[in-house]
């Protein structure tokens, strides 16, 4: 895959880049629970990452409060709803994490186990209110960011993005979480003639995958996915000039009738700027099980190696990282 550079002038002052920062959390993370890869506990799993991720961001240079993260207060002991990270320095900024986005695929061995965190500038991350934790979402690269609608039949949205490829609807590829929930979805898209490629989890990387101009493995991603899980993508399609569209789906009649009661609406379309408003977003993800985007951790005698991208929505900069993490210097590498 190509990476977009920024163009460097000598008289340009060379801005700090948040992300790079960022990237050394999702790291950390990564080599932490990549330790657990197919053992079968996913408790141990979350725990691994979310120890190391909260250990290492307090070296980051911002001043920072978890807006998507491991639940509220009385319930995670770190990486909270609410929590205060970073070193207390500028900037201030609002943090989504998601120390392992596809803790069962981690768990199982399975490939495509990323882990993830976002920044934007404070007050500018959507927050779910409290018992939403589903969205509907169709996300798509910048291509087709204006023909897209989470409203319109999945023929219609079909149509319009193939016709602005260039392409029959039979040349797209839709990502879609394999849940039964998504059985009617399916139906329809087979109906109009696309393909498929079900996913078992991690729908943040197929809505990257879904954005990214110089990749072609996917168009579109849709279906019922995780609410932080929406946050995190569009903060990505953010740096990538995707889009992302979203609407808040109850998982029962008894839950359709509470958020009724709350005041929830469940017609609002929550549009990319609704989910992430600001336009100074940092995206960094690293690999924790080989997927089709990044490489897992690999683990040697004497280190380790890791795979992550990190993204900027303020110069569109998308860069690959191939990271290697000497336990002790001096020591033969393989």
């Amino acid at each position: 895959m190509s990476v977009e550079m920024e163009r460097f002038e000598p008289s340009r002052t060379v801005e700090r880049n948040l992300g790079m920062e960022l990237v050394r959390v999702t790291e950390a993370a990564a080599l932490s629970a990549g330790r657990w890869m197919g053992r079968g506990n996913k408790e141990m799993v979350d725990q691994a990452a979310v120890d190391a991720m909260r250990h290492a961001v307090d070296g980051v240079d911002m001043h920072g409060v978890v807006v998507i993260g491991e639940g509220e207060k009385d319930e995670a002991p770190m990486l909270y709803v609410g929590e205060e990270i970073g070193n207390g320095n500028k900037p201030e900024v609002d943090v989504a994490v998601d120390p392992v986005d596809g803790t069962r695929l981690l768990a199982l061995g399975s490939p495509g186990a990323l882990a993830v965190i976002a920044t934007a500038g404070r007050g500018s991350m959507y927050s779910a209110p409290p018992g939403v934790y589903y969205m509907n979402k169709i996300a798509v690269g910048p291509a087709f960011k204006n023909v897209i609608d989470i409203n319109a039949p999945v023929a219609v949205n079909l149509d319009r993005i193939a016709r602005v490829r260039n392409a029959h609807i039979d040349d797209i590829t839709v990502a879609v979480l394999d849940r039964p929930r998504h059985q009617e979805l399916i139906q329809e898209i087979r109906t109009a003639g696309a393909r498929i490629r079900l996913i078992t989890d991690g729908d943040v990387a197929a809505a990257i995958q879904a954005a990214m101009e110089d990749y072609r493995g996917l168009d579109v991603l849709m279906g019922t996915g995780g609410a932080p899980e929406a946050v995190l993508a569009a903060a990505a399609l953010k740096c990538l000039g995707g889009e992302i569209q979203t609407k808040i789906w109850p998982r029962t009649e008894e839950e359709r009738e509470r958020f009724k009661a709350d005041g929830i609406d469940l017609e609002r379309v929550f549009r990319i700027d609704d989910l992430v408003s600001s336009n100074d977003v940092s995206f960094a993800a690293t690999g924790i099980t080989t997927g089709e985007m990044l490489d897992g951790v690999q683990y040697y005698g004497w280190g380790a190696r890791t795979s992550s991208i990190m993204m900027r929505s303020h110069s569109g900069t998308v860069r690959y990282i191939q990271a290697r993490h000497k336990w002790r210097k001096g020591v033969v590498q393989e």
